[in-house]
C-alpha cells in the first residue's frame, strides 16, 4: 500500500500570452477552476496508472466535490478530512510557450496536528509506501513516524523551500527533483552539470536513489554506483502543470510493482510526455491505457548507463 500525505488544492489557472511581469496588468484569455495540489495530482497520477494510493489529506467541506474526483479515479479518500477551514488553492499563469507561474496559499494543507497524524500511522504497516511533497505542514513528525513504523518514504521537496534543509532527508529511499531543486540541496548554482550535481547529492545521501527530472532533456536515476539516463520522448509542450506529479505517480505505480528501474523511468516519462500535450493540473493526468498507447506509437527510448 501507499500512503500519499498530500496537498489538496483547489486551482485558478489563467491562460496568459506571457507571465505577468512587475507592476503589469494583463487579460487572460481564458480562467479554468479544477483540481489541484501536488499531493492530489501524484494520487490521481497513481490511481489512473493502476496503483493502490490512499490519500491522507484535508479540505474544506464546501469543496467535498474533490473527493469525488479522486475517488472516481480509485483513490481510496476514507482518511481525507474535511474541515471548516478554507482549502488550499493555487493561482496559476500558463503562458503560450507552456510555462507556469504558481502562487500557493496553504489553508487547509497546513492544519495536520500530532494527534492527527498519531491516528493515520495506525492504518500502516512495515513496508509499506509514504509519498510526501512539501505543500503539508508537520513534515518531519510524519517523516519520523513513518521511519519509526517500518514504511518506505518518498519525497518530492516541491515547493522547496528553507525548511527542507533541516529535514532527515536520510530517512527518505527515494527522493524525486527537478534541477533547481537539485541545485539547492546540493548547494550548487542552478546552471550546474547534472554530473556534478548527482554526485554532490550522492556525497551527501549516499544511501537515497535520486530520480532527477530535466524536462525535455529527459530523467536521470542514480542509486549507489548505478546511474541511469533516458532522453524525453518527443512532444510539443502545451501546458507543464502537473508534469512533474503525473511522471512521480506512474513511477511510484510501477515500482508498486516491482517493475524494474528502468520500466518505472519509461511508464513514467510517457505519462508526463502525453501531459504536458493537455492544459490543466488534474484533467491532464493521462490513463493507464492512453499511456500504453502512445508508447507503442513512440520510438523506444533507449536507457543509458553510466
Amino acid at each position: 500500500m501507499l500512503y500519499n500525505y498530500g496537498s489538496i488544492n483547489i486551482d485558478h489557472v489563467y491562460r496568459v500570452s506571457h507571465l505577468v511581469r512587475p507592476g503589469e496588468t494583463l487579460s487572460s484569455q481564458s480562467f479554468t477552476q479544477v483540481l489541484g495540489g501536488k499531493g492530489a495530482n501524484q494520487s490521481l497520477a497513481m490511481a489512473r496508472a493502476g496503483g493502490d494510493v490512499t490519500h491522507w489529506g484535508r479540505v474544506s467541506q464546501n469543496d467535498r466535490w474533490v473527493l469525488e474526483i479522486l475517488a472516481q479515479a480509485g483513490v481510496n479518500t476514507s482518511a481525507i478530512e474535511l474541515t471548516a477551514d478554507a482549502s488550499g488553492h493555487a493561482i496559476i499563469q500558463v503562458d503560450d510557450h507552456a510555462e507556469n507561474a504558481i502562487i500557493l496559499s496553504p489553508g487547509a494543507n497546513h492544519g495536520f496536528s500530532e494527534r492527527h497524524l498519531d491516528a493515520l500511522m495506525t492504518s500502516v504497516s512495515p513496508d509499506d509506501w509514504l509519498l510526501l511533497q512539501n505543500e503539508c505542514n508537520a513534515l518531519e513528525s510524519v517523516m519520523t513516524l513513518a521511519a519509526r513504523h517500518g514504511m518506505r518514504i518518498a519525497f518530492n521537496p516541491a515547493p522547496l523551500g528553507a525548511n527542507v534543509h533541516a529535514l532527515p532527508l536520510e530517512l527518505c529511499q527515494i527522493l524525486f527533483l527537478n534541477r533547481g531543486e537539485a541545485a539547492a540541496l546540493a548547494g550548487l548554482d542552478e546552471h550546474a552539470g547534472v554530473a556534478e550535481l548527482m554526485d554532490a547529492l550522492y556525497q551527501r545521501l549516499p544511501e537515497v536513489e535520486l530520480v532527477l527530472t530535466l524536462g525535455r532533456d529527459g530523467v536521470r536515476y542514480q542509486h549507489g554506483a548505478q546511474r541511469l539516463e533516458l532522453p524525453a520522448f518527443p512532444v510539443e509542450a502545451v501546458d507543464t502543470t502537473a508534469a512533474g506529479d503525473t511522471f512521480i505517480g506512474y513511477f511510484m505505480a510501477a515500482r508498486q510493482r516491482n517493475e524494474p528501474i528502468e520500466t518505472c523511468l519509461q511508464e513514467a516519462s510517457a505519462a508526463a510526455a502525453l501531459c504536458v500535450q493537455r492544459s490543466g493540473a488534474a484533467p491532464s493526468i493521462p490513463l493507464a491505457s492512453e499511456v500504453a498507447a502512445s508508447s507503442r506509437d513512440w520510438s523506444a527510448r533507449d536507457i543509458l548507463r553510466h
